[in-house]
């Protein structure tokens, strides 16, 4: 059983007068079997940095980076990237994500051990062919079973980090946390506080597309389970996690408030799971301020930028998040005359698609029901049916530029109103979308009620 590596590395490896090992990810994966679109390639040996990057250059690879104080060098060839380090062991404080000291050895067991799961350190002889297992991770990747590569409680203790990685590893790849590490990560979860937000964002992302790495279903409800489980998600989110055991109408609602939220990631288009995991945040704080739900898109709309900007999510997906949250509860019960949906449609088209995916998972969340959802069906019907009737549902699909607007004495400031009041006449068809009948409306009644 031998990995399929490129000719490169396997150059290199012959070169190397040491063993030269592949570790992590990638041997764990193909042991496993799981089929990655793309992997890390972790390789390390017993050798000082400058003399591997040395002979790494000698045998065609590019050296990006060298950091002697971590033994680490990084190196590209042939459009493949890699990360060599050299065996080490790490010191590390209490509190502090970066290891104090780091002590370079022979002993590939040291090294093992300062890594975090069992299954993460296997090594791959690259020239030898053969797997070097210290710990007993091919029988963890077997069992598929995570355990901890020493005492959880100081692995985890090592690292904040690592809680993150716990959820995200075991989501991607269906292993099972045993009960210590589970302990562990449970008797260390405020060490997240020390992580930066940028590393906590990247790590929930990764988890909330979990099932995109290989592919299993419901990976990413598993790993926001996890993270709820070993309690990471008070530290990070405590406004969503302010709904566990939060009881909601069970004529509707078969889940509290927390589970439903889990249940909505589960159900969503991958586009939109950071909507579906905040997008009810508002009720924990309605039922605490008001003791009832009223008006919980409204509050989370207020509360989700707050969220957002605490883990840097990236500016553009955050005022997405927060118009969804906002949005989702639009004409939940179909009650909303056609008119007024067709004039949501046009004001809220570029968000359209996006809310149809929240609002369906939102439903399929309440009673695990796939069936289409009443409000989505009746939205992408108005819509349909806008499309068929030639409706215009932007600006530039009207027969009317602003310059028509100021010929016939329209200020120049005012066109993109009056503009934007025609397109909702128009989508309403209320007035015809053709030039002259445009013209006629403007001077009879827009340019009266915006100027």
């Amino acid at each position: 059983m031998k990995l399929n590596l490129s000719e490169n590395l396997l150059r290199l490896a012959e070169s190397c007068p040491y063993p030269l090992y592949l570790v992590g990810g990638r041997v764990r994966d193909f042991i496993a079997k799981l089929d990655a679109h793309k992997f890390d390639n972790d390789i390390c040996a017993s050798a000082d940095a400058d003399d591997f990057a040395s002979r790494a250059k000698a045998a065609g690879f590019r050296i990006d980076s060298v950091y002697k104080n971590t033994g680490t060098v990084k190196l590209s060839c042939s459009g493949e990237d890699y990360e060599f380090t050299c065996f080490r062991s790490d010191e590390y404080v209490r509190g502090v994500h970066r290891p104090v000291n780091t002590y370079f050895t022979k002993d590939i067991t040291l090294d093992a051990k300062r890594r975090d799961f069992r299954c993460n350190a296997v090594y791959y002889d690259i020239y030898g062919g053969q797997f070097v297992d210290p710990l007993g991770g091919i029988r963890d990747i077997e069992g598929k079973i995570l355990n901890c590569v020493d005492n959880s409680d100081k692995v985890f203790g090592e690292d904040g980090l690592r809680l993150m990685r716990l959820a995200r590893i075991a989501a991607q790849t269906g292993f099972t946390p045993s009960a210590e590490c589970i302990s562990g990560a449970k008797n260390n979860a405020k060490l997240i506080a020390d992580i930066s937000k940028e590393r906590i964002y990247a790590e929930l992302s990764a988890v909330l597309q979990a099932d995109s790495r290989y592919g299993i279903e419901g990976a990413q409800y598993r790993g926001l389970k996890i993270l709820d489980e070993i309690g990471v998600l008070d530290q990070i989110i405590p406004e969503l996690t302010l709904g566990r055991g939060m009881s909601q109408r069970s004529d509707i609602h078969a889940y509290d408030v927390l589970e439903h939220s889990f249940k909505t990631v589960l159900y969503a288009d991958a586009s939109i799971r950071l909507a579906a995991l905040l997008h009810d945040v508002g009720k924990p704080y309605c039922m605490v301020k008001n003791g009832n739900f009223y008006a919980h898109e409204t509050e989370g709309a207020a509360i989700t930028p707050v969220i957002c900007a605490r883990l840097r999510v990236p500016k553009k997906l955050a005022e997405t998040v927060t118009v969804l949250t906002k949005l989702h509860m639009y004409d939940l019960r179909c009650d909303a005359k056609e008119n007024k949906v067709r004039r949501f449609i046009v004001k809220n088209l570029q968000y359209f698609d996006a809310l149809m995916l929240l609002k369906q998972a939102d439903y399929s969340a309440c009673r695990d029901d796939l069936s289409v959802a009443p409000s989505v069906k009746k939205m992408t019907e108005v819509l349909q049916k806008m499309k068929s009737e030639g409706v215009p549902l932007t600006v530039k699909q009207l027969n009317i530029r602003g310059n028509d607007l100021i010929e016939c004495g329209c200020p120049p400031a005012q066109v993109g109103k009056v503009l934007d009041l025609l397109l909702m006449e128009c989508c309403i068809n209320a007035i015809k979308n053709q030039r002259e009948a445009l013209l006629n409306y403007a001077q009879k009644v827009a340019f009266k009620s915006i100027i």
